[in-house]
């Protein structure tokens, strides 16, 4: 009969403790670990859809843009009044913007500083119609009284063109240049007024129903509620706004003269250099892009998107 040895708990721990100890080999014995080399990195290789869609991205506008000259070009071959070709275009473009910013005289400038006028006359009409509009949407889609007292005012002078101001602003202010800005303003108000009250008269109820039972102020009201949720429709305004002065001031300073893209355009016609107004053309269509641009990147920082869970 075997008999079993019994051992305390101390013990049987002490045990338990030492047995590893013992059956671990000295360092002394053990082999030395294997150093592997870590892979050299793959090269990292385009797939297919990368390429394709990068093309995508690149062919289509090469393409319009190929398309332009071709029909340019068969057109100024076709012509018989000396229509001009790109090449020769692109030639008078490097003369012209090799000394931008000229002056010879008030009525023989650099296209730099024809441009420089216009957006100064852009900016001021602009600036002007955004005092006076966004506050004016404001108490106009806040207010229902002032909503409809406005509305058909709004409605009737809204489609007018800008240039049926321009003589008005020439009766009024008895000069050309204000003359011009305030056909810009006219143009300009319409609409941020009708973007900004839009928007105020979109804002939740839920909004404006927090706002009475904590017994708001109107100007807590506004800069705390209204003021954020519309400033994307007020962004909206005022982009088109910018679009519609840039177009219109082109067309006014060739009925009102003086230093401007627009009368720039015209002397070049009375001096039948139509590879001029070629260039200027493009020039009006860069800084509208350029104008355009600008204010979708300032209106997507300042648009809210609601977070996907």
């Amino acid at each position: 009969m075997v008999s079993a040895v019994f051992h305390s708990p101390l013990e049987a721990a002490a045990s338990q403790a030492a047995a590893p100890a013992a059956s671990k080999p000295t360092a002394s014995l053990a082999p030395a670990p294997a150093v592997m080399a870590a892979p050299a990195p793959e090269p990292r290789t385009r797939s297919p859809l990368d390429l394709r869609a990068f093309w995508m991205r690149v062919l289509p506008p090469l393409a319009g843009f190929g398309l332009l000259l071709l029909v340019w070009e068969l057109v100024a071959m076709k012509s018989t009044t000396g229509f001009p070709t790109p090449l020769a275009t692109w030639q008078q473009a490097l003369t012209v913007f090799s000394d931008p910013f000229y002056s010879k005289g008030p009525n023989d400038q650099g296209v730099g500083w024809n441009v420089l006028s216009s957006l100064q006359r852009v900016a001021l009409g602009f600036g002007l119609a955004a005092l006076v509009g966004i506050p004016a949407g404001f108490a106009i889609g806040r207010f229902e009284f002032l909503a409809r007292m406005f509305n058909p005012l709004i409605s009737l002078m809204r489609p007018v063109s800008p240039l049926a101001w321009l003589p008005i602003g020439l009766l009024v202010f008895k000069g050309a240049n204000p003359a011009a800005i305030w056909t810009i303003f006219i143009c300009s108000i319409w609409p941020m007024v009708i973007n900004t009250a839009v928007g105020v008269q979109r804002v939740p109820s839920d909004y404006m129903n927090v706002a009475k039972v904590l017994n708001l102020s109107e100007w807590k009201i506004l800069t705390k509620i209204l003021f954020p949720a519309v400033l994307p429709y007020m962004l909206t305004g005022v982009r088109l706004a910018v679009g519609t002065a840039w177009l219109v001031i082109v067309a006014a300073e060739m009925l009102t003269g003086g230093v401007g893209i627009g009368f720039w355009v015209w002397d070049e016609w009375n001096n039948l250099n139509v590879a001029n107004i070629i260039i200027a053309i493009f020039v009006i269509g860069i800084v509208g892009l350029v104008l355009e641009f600008a204010l979708i990147k300032l209106a997507t920082a300042f648009t809210f998107e609601e977070v996907k869970s």
